[in-house]
């Protein structure tokens, strides 16, 4: 399945316990040799009664990830396709995430609370995360803030012109994120409209970043440029923000089933 390109392969864990380490991960993520995608999902047994099941995230590397907005739309169709409901909760590493089916077919997710504290993002030091004062070449002073996991937004003149690939491998890594960082860059393009790339850690540049999306609202809002609500672009299409009084943050858009199948166990010897 993909969120405007941001693509996952889902695995249906419920019935029989999956354990995959990393080299299983990275074998199926392959693009070449596996199936191929941004991150690989496992749909497991909740361990919380309230939610209906439970969504383990895992980057093309191997490493596991807290949250991942696009992928919780793409779960969040499936199990209100099964249940015949409008809602469902899904439990993750980041918490219990609500969503719903929106006007004409999208799915929301409530992404829960933006975190600006520096030990929630985390940072490895005491700084304010509205400037935290680390850079490589155009990309320079972010915002930081975690929507379920660490981001940094960089505001440019014009986000296409820059080499995500040299930069955000750099900034990924940077020492101030002592768990690395999802790096995204921004241009204000009008009134409650943000174009936006994202590199992701552990993956690299991605079509579509949920939870970057989130971010990069938060962060446009608290340098006061933009309100609280936004469309934001992404390469592979636009999802839309809004940032809400409780300190909660909507992301709408839409999901797309690309297969269903079977892997194939060599895949996994």
């Amino acid at each position: 399945m993909h969120g405007l390109g941001n693509d996952f392969v889902i695995i249906d864990g419920r019935e029989q316990r999956l354990e995959l380490g990393r080299p299983h991960v990275r074998a199926i993520a392959n693009r070449h040799t596996g199936i191929g995608c941004d991150q690989l999902i496992l749909i497991e047994k909740p361990l919380d009664d309230v939610a209906d099941a439970f969504m383990r995230i895992y980057n093309t590397d191997g490493s596991e990830a807290e949250a991942c907005g696009n992928a919780t739309r793409c779960v969040a169709s499936i199990l209100m396709c099964e249940s015949g409901e409008d809602q469902t909760i899904i439990e993750t590493l980041a918490g219990l995430l609500d969503a719903h089916i929106a006007d004409g077919g999208l799915v929301s997710v409530d992404m829960g609370q933006a975190k600006m504290d520096w030990r929630d993002i985390p940072l490895s030091e005491a700084i304010d995360s509205l400037h935290l004062g680390v850079g490589s070449g155009p990309l320079q002073d972010p915002v930081g803030v975690n929507m379920g996991n660490p981001h940094a937004v960089f505001f440019v003149d014009d986000a296409d012109a820059v080499d995500l690939i040299q930069h955000g491998s750099v900034l990924e890594r940077h020492k101030l994120f002592p768990q690395h960082a999802n790096i995204g860059v921004a241009t204000i393009k009008g009134k409650g409209f943000i174009r936006l790339r994202v590199w992701e850690r552990g993956v690299g540049e991605t079509l579509a970043c949920g939870s970057g999306a989130c971010a990069a609202m938060v962060a446009a809002s608290r340098r006061s440029l933009c309100g609280h609500s936004a469309s934001v672009q992404l390469n592979g299409g636009t999802l839309h923000i809004e940032w809400m009084a409780d300190n909660h943050v909507l992301m709408t858009g839409p999901v797309s089933t690309s297969f269903s199948g079977f892997v194939d166990p060599a895949l996994l010897d």
